[in-house]
Protein backbone atom coordinates (compact mmCIF):
# COMPACT_ATOMS: atom_id res chain seq x y z
CA UNK A 1 0.00 0.00 0.00
CA UNK A 2 1.17 3.44 -1.06
CA UNK A 3 -0.35 6.33 1.31
CA UNK A 4 1.00 10.02 0.77
CA UNK A 5 2.78 12.04 3.13
CA UNK A 6 3.31 16.13 3.52
CA UNK A 7 5.70 17.40 6.47
CA UNK A 8 4.74 21.03 6.94
CA UNK A 9 6.50 23.28 9.31
CA UNK A 10 3.40 25.24 11.11
CA UNK A 11 3.73 28.33 12.84
CA UNK A 12 6.80 29.30 10.82
CA UNK A 13 7.34 31.48 7.93
CA UNK A 14 10.35 29.44 6.58
CA UNK A 15 11.57 25.90 6.86
CA UNK A 16 13.24 25.14 9.73
CA UNK A 17 11.58 26.57 12.25
CA UNK A 18 8.44 26.58 13.65
CA UNK A 19 6.50 22.85 14.61
CA UNK A 20 7.23 20.19 12.01
CA UNK A 21 4.03 18.07 11.32
CA UNK A 22 3.42 14.83 9.00
CA UNK A 23 -0.20 14.65 7.30
CA UNK A 24 -1.26 12.05 5.57
CA UNK A 25 -5.13 12.23 3.78
CA UNK A 26 -6.64 9.00 3.18
CA UNK A 27 -9.60 7.91 1.51
CA UNK A 28 -10.78 5.71 4.58
CA UNK A 29 -9.42 5.00 8.04
CA UNK A 30 -6.79 2.77 8.44
CA UNK A 31 -6.45 0.58 11.59
CA UNK A 32 -5.62 2.39 14.94
CA UNK A 33 -2.75 0.49 15.36
CA UNK A 34 -0.87 1.63 11.58
CA UNK A 35 -1.97 4.99 12.04
CA UNK A 36 0.23 4.66 15.29
CA UNK A 37 2.83 3.04 13.98
CA UNK A 38 3.46 5.48 11.37
CA UNK A 39 3.23 8.41 13.95
CA UNK A 40 5.66 6.49 15.48
CA UNK A 41 7.72 5.83 12.18
CA UNK A 42 7.34 9.79 11.48
CA UNK A 43 8.56 10.91 15.05
CA UNK A 44 7.20 14.03 14.84
CA UNK A 45 5.53 15.85 17.58
CA UNK A 46 2.12 14.67 15.84
CA UNK A 47 1.08 13.00 12.80
CA UNK A 48 -2.35 14.33 11.40
CA UNK A 49 -4.39 11.74 9.55
CA UNK A 50 -7.12 13.20 7.30
CA UNK A 51 -10.85 11.62 5.58
CA UNK A 52 -12.80 13.44 3.48
CA UNK A 53 -16.73 13.70 4.71
CA UNK A 54 -18.85 15.41 2.49
CA UNK A 55 -17.57 18.94 1.93
CA UNK A 56 -15.74 18.88 5.77
CA UNK A 57 -12.57 16.16 6.98
CA UNK A 58 -12.61 14.01 9.89
CA UNK A 59 -9.32 14.37 11.56
CA UNK A 60 -7.46 12.43 13.65
CA UNK A 61 -4.34 13.28 15.58
CA UNK A 62 -0.97 11.17 17.00
CA UNK A 63 1.54 11.69 18.73
CA UNK A 64 4.85 8.72 18.61
CA UNK A 65 3.29 7.33 21.44
CA UNK A 66 -0.78 7.64 21.35
CA UNK A 67 -3.38 9.60 20.32
CA UNK A 68 -4.45 12.87 21.83
CA UNK A 69 -7.71 14.99 21.95
CA UNK A 70 -6.73 17.73 20.17
CA UNK A 71 -3.50 19.35 18.16
CA UNK A 72 -3.05 22.45 16.73
CA UNK A 73 0.26 23.19 15.05
CA UNK A 74 -0.77 19.34 12.72
CA UNK A 75 -4.57 20.87 12.46
CA UNK A 76 -2.58 24.15 10.86
CA UNK A 77 -0.07 22.00 8.58
CA UNK A 78 -3.26 19.87 7.30
CA UNK A 79 -5.29 23.34 6.59
CA UNK A 80 -2.46 24.29 4.55
CA UNK A 81 -1.92 21.09 2.43
CA UNK A 82 -5.33 21.19 1.71
CA UNK A 83 -5.18 25.07 0.58
CA UNK A 84 -2.18 24.49 -1.44
CA UNK A 85 -2.30 21.32 -2.70
CA UNK A 86 -5.44 19.02 -2.00
CA UNK A 87 -8.17 21.88 -3.07
CA UNK A 88 -6.48 25.30 -3.32
CA UNK A 89 -10.40 26.63 -4.39
CA UNK A 90 -11.48 26.80 -0.56
CA UNK A 91 -12.15 29.42 1.35
CA UNK A 92 -12.91 27.81 4.49
CA UNK A 93 -12.18 24.11 5.65
CA UNK A 94 -14.04 22.30 8.30
CA UNK A 95 -12.18 19.41 10.62
CA UNK A 96 -14.09 17.61 12.26
CA UNK A 97 -12.61 15.65 15.43
CA UNK A 98 -13.90 12.75 17.54
CA UNK A 99 -12.77 14.57 21.00
CA UNK A 100 -12.55 18.40 20.43
CA UNK A 101 -15.81 19.11 18.01
CA UNK A 102 -15.99 20.65 14.45
CA UNK A 103 -12.43 23.16 14.27
CA UNK A 104 -12.54 25.67 11.73
CA UNK A 105 -10.08 26.82 9.42
CA UNK A 106 -9.89 29.93 7.02
CA UNK A 107 -7.41 32.40 5.25
CA UNK A 108 -6.86 35.77 7.18
CA UNK A 109 -3.64 38.75 6.24
CA UNK A 110 -1.82 36.22 4.97
CA UNK A 111 -1.92 33.55 8.19
CA UNK A 112 -4.33 30.36 8.82
CA UNK A 113 -7.13 31.42 11.54
CA UNK A 114 -7.92 28.00 13.61
CA UNK A 115 -11.79 28.64 15.23
CA UNK A 116 -11.08 26.37 18.65
CA UNK A 117 -12.25 25.55 21.81
CA UNK A 118 -11.07 28.15 25.09
CA UNK A 119 -9.98 25.74 27.83
CA UNK A 120 -9.04 28.25 30.57
CA UNK A 121 -7.23 27.13 33.55
CA UNK A 122 -8.00 26.29 37.09
CA UNK A 123 -5.90 27.13 40.76
CA UNK A 124 -4.83 23.69 41.22
CA UNK A 125 -2.50 22.74 44.15
CA UNK A 126 -2.93 19.17 43.73
CA UNK A 127 -0.27 18.40 40.79
CA UNK A 128 2.49 17.26 42.58
CA UNK A 129 5.95 18.67 42.57
CA UNK A 130 6.05 21.29 39.69
CA UNK A 131 8.63 23.17 41.10
CA UNK A 132 10.63 20.13 40.99
CA UNK A 133 9.69 19.14 37.60
CA UNK A 134 10.61 22.75 35.87
CA UNK A 135 14.15 23.10 38.20
CA UNK A 136 12.56 26.52 39.61
CA UNK A 137 9.39 27.58 41.46
CA UNK A 138 6.81 29.16 39.77
CA UNK A 139 4.59 31.89 40.95
CA UNK A 140 1.12 30.24 40.44
CA UNK A 141 -0.21 26.72 38.85
CA UNK A 142 -3.14 26.14 37.47
CA UNK A 143 -4.28 23.23 35.61
CA UNK A 144 -6.87 22.35 32.31
CA UNK A 145 -6.09 19.55 30.20
CA UNK A 146 -2.55 20.71 30.54
CA UNK A 147 -0.65 22.09 33.79
CA UNK A 148 0.27 25.37 33.51
CA UNK A 149 3.12 26.92 35.55
CA UNK A 150 3.40 31.22 35.41
CA UNK A 151 6.67 32.43 35.90
CA UNK A 152 7.04 36.04 36.17
CA UNK A 153 9.67 36.73 33.58
CA UNK A 154 10.14 35.33 29.91
CA UNK A 155 14.22 34.69 31.20
CA UNK A 156 13.22 32.81 33.90
CA UNK A 157 10.99 30.76 30.95
CA UNK A 158 14.05 30.44 29.09
CA UNK A 159 16.23 29.00 32.09
CA UNK A 160 14.07 26.32 33.04
CA UNK A 161 15.68 22.76 33.02
CA UNK A 162 13.33 20.34 33.12
CA UNK A 163 13.28 16.92 34.68
CA UNK A 164 11.25 14.69 31.95
CA UNK A 165 10.54 11.58 34.23
CA UNK A 166 8.86 14.23 37.18
CA UNK A 167 7.15 16.00 34.33
CA UNK A 168 5.93 12.80 33.18
CA UNK A 169 4.52 11.57 36.38
CA UNK A 170 2.63 14.67 36.96
CA UNK A 171 -1.22 13.95 36.92
CA UNK A 172 -1.72 15.83 33.61
CA UNK A 173 -1.23 15.76 29.82
CA UNK A 174 1.31 18.28 29.72
CA UNK A 175 2.82 21.13 31.52
CA UNK A 176 3.17 24.74 29.58
CA UNK A 177 5.85 27.24 31.52
CA UNK A 178 4.31 30.51 30.66
CA UNK A 179 5.47 34.52 31.31
CA UNK A 180 4.92 37.57 30.07
CA UNK A 181 6.81 38.52 26.79
CA UNK A 182 9.55 41.07 26.76
CA UNK A 183 8.63 41.64 23.25
CA UNK A 184 5.52 40.27 22.70
CA UNK A 185 2.46 39.61 25.38
CA UNK A 186 3.01 36.04 26.07
CA UNK A 187 5.53 33.33 26.11
CA UNK A 188 5.79 29.67 26.66
CA UNK A 189 7.50 26.50 26.79
CA UNK A 190 5.27 22.97 26.73
CA UNK A 191 6.46 19.46 28.18
CA UNK A 192 4.45 16.23 27.42
CA UNK A 193 7.39 13.44 27.83
CA UNK A 194 4.59 10.95 28.64
CA UNK A 195 3.09 11.45 25.67
CA UNK A 196 6.19 11.13 23.95
CA UNK A 197 6.88 15.30 23.22
CA UNK A 198 10.04 15.69 25.86
CA UNK A 199 9.96 19.75 24.53
CA UNK A 200 7.13 20.54 21.72
CA UNK A 201 8.53 23.43 19.47
CA UNK A 202 5.45 24.88 19.09
CA UNK A 203 2.04 23.73 20.66
CA UNK A 204 -1.37 25.16 19.49
CA UNK A 205 -3.32 23.53 22.14
CA UNK A 206 -1.76 24.73 24.76
CA UNK A 207 -3.30 28.10 24.07
CA UNK A 208 -6.64 27.25 24.08
CA UNK A 209 -5.48 26.96 27.79
CA UNK A 210 -2.92 30.22 27.50
CA UNK A 211 -5.39 33.11 26.15
CA UNK A 212 -8.07 32.90 27.93
CA UNK A 213 -5.36 33.08 30.92
CA UNK A 214 -3.54 36.18 29.34
CA UNK A 215 -6.41 37.75 28.09
CA UNK A 216 -8.23 38.34 31.78
CA UNK A 217 -4.36 38.93 33.31
CA UNK A 218 -3.79 41.91 31.06
CA UNK A 219 -7.46 43.06 30.23
CA UNK A 220 -7.43 42.09 26.25
CA UNK A 221 -8.50 40.11 24.24
CA UNK A 222 -5.98 40.24 21.07
CA UNK A 223 -2.69 38.90 21.60
CA UNK A 224 0.35 38.00 20.29
CA UNK A 225 1.74 34.71 21.58
CA UNK A 226 5.79 33.08 21.18
CA UNK A 227 6.73 30.13 22.01
CA UNK A 228 10.45 29.72 23.37
CA UNK A 229 11.49 26.68 22.00
CA UNK A 230 14.68 25.64 20.08
CA UNK A 231 12.79 26.65 17.01
CA UNK A 232 10.22 28.84 18.18
CA UNK A 233 7.18 30.49 16.97
CA UNK A 234 4.48 32.90 16.73
CA UNK A 235 1.06 32.44 16.99
CA UNK A 236 -1.81 35.26 17.19
CA UNK A 237 -4.45 34.94 19.74
CA UNK A 238 -8.01 36.10 20.18
CA UNK A 239 -10.07 35.05 22.83
CA UNK A 240 -13.72 35.06 21.53
CA UNK A 241 -16.64 33.69 24.31
CA UNK A 242 -15.82 30.18 24.35
CA UNK A 243 -14.04 29.99 21.27
CA UNK A 244 -10.08 30.96 20.60
CA UNK A 245 -8.80 32.10 17.48
CA UNK A 246 -5.57 31.46 16.68
CA UNK A 247 -3.45 32.48 13.61
CA UNK A 248 -0.23 31.21 12.08
CA UNK A 249 1.91 30.97 9.17
CA UNK A 250 2.99 27.26 7.54
CA UNK A 251 5.46 26.00 5.18
CA UNK A 252 5.98 22.69 3.26
CA UNK A 253 8.83 21.29 3.45
CA UNK A 254 8.61 17.60 2.04
CA UNK A 255 6.12 15.54 0.14
CA UNK A 256 6.74 12.07 -0.70
CA UNK A 257 5.07 8.21 -0.44
CA UNK A 258 4.37 6.04 2.39
CA UNK A 259 4.74 1.79 1.53
CA UNK A 260 2.96 0.36 4.03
Amino acid sequence: MELPIFQVDAFADAVFRGNPASICPLESWLSDETMQAIAAENNQSETAFLVPAGDAYEIRWFTPAVEIDLAGHPTLAAAYVIFTILDPSRTEIRFESQRSGTLVVTRAEGRLLMDFPSHPPKPRDDLGDVAGALGAPPAEILAARDGVAVFQTEQQVRALAPDMAKIAALPVFGLIATAPGETCDFVSRFFAPGAGIPEDPVTGSAHCTLTPYWARKLGRNALHARQISRRGGDLYCRLDGERVEIAGEAVLYMDGRIHI
